[in-house]
């Protein structure tokens, strides 16, 4: 029993250094390098796709004339649009006001309260034009049915995704190109890459055309959809040798 306990107590402390001395050891590894790098894609398309911001403004003395004359234009352009192709499910109203009109008053007269001189009704639509060669005539004809109001034309690709992931494929490659360069420079290799993230997508902007109401004429209106550029931004980690 005694050279048990004398066995005993000579292990114990043995044990005891070596769990001291492994975290020691450890920490003493020199720490893994790595290689931040950041690539960018674009990919390229058509627009495919049109929103017009039209409506019909009118005016009369009492608010229910206004309304009743507006109701009746609108009513044009939506049989107009509809006979043109345009489904219902691509129209909606998107702004309806009813609000007085004022009479202009004299320097001398502000004092006194303004009056009311009729009432203005406006009904803005936003339409979604799903063939684009036939967007010049959709324009004619709702001018033609009474729309008196044509704030633009947004122009967009129906369905980016393809596009955005042919950028997102231009990021990564973007980004390898720039690590290999640092790499080579640095006189050091590269090892695998430790983790992928994506710093963001960009959408394009929805692109405007000002359209003029001065469009009474027997040919469709002449657009140009031109071309959209999406982007990906992705950042790499990568272990160096």
């Amino acid at each position: 029993m005694p050279r048990r306990i004398a066995l005993a107590a000579l292990v114990a402390p043995l044990l005891f250094a070596a769990l001291l001395a492994a975290p020691a050891q450890a920490s003493d590894a020199p720490p893994q390098r790595t290689l931040t790098i950041t690539g960018e894609g674009e990919a390229v398309g058509v627009p495919d796709i049109a929103w017009i911001d039209t409506g019909v403004v009118t005016e009369g003395k009492t608010a229910a004339e206004a309304l009743a004359a507006n109701t009746r234009a609108m009513e044009s352009v939506f049989k107009g649009l509809e006979e043109a192709g345009i489904e219902k499910r691509d129209m909606q109203t998107s702004q309806f006001s009813v609000y007085p009109v004022y009479e202009q008053m004299q320097p001398e007269d502000r004092p006194q309260t303004p009056k009311i001189s009729g009432y203005r009704v406006q009904n803005q639509l936003t339409v979604r034009v799903r063939n684009l060669d036939a967007l010049g005539g959709i324009l004619d004809r709702v001018v033609s049915l009474g729309s008196n109001q044509l704030s633009g034309i947004r122009f967009s690709i129906d369905k980016p995704e393809p596009l955005i992931d042919e950028a997102r494929r231009k990021a990564v490659a973007d980004a390898l190109r720039k690590a290999k360069l640092y790499a080579g420079a640095a006189g050091v290799a590269l090892g695998p890459i430790q983790s992928i993230s994506e710093g963001g997508v960009s959408m394009p902007q929805p692109m405007y055309m000002k359209a003029a109401m001065a469009m009474e004429r027997d040919s469709s209106v002449p657009v140009a959809a031109g071309e959209q550029t999406l982007s990906a931004n992705v950042t790499l980690v990568i272990r160096i040798d």
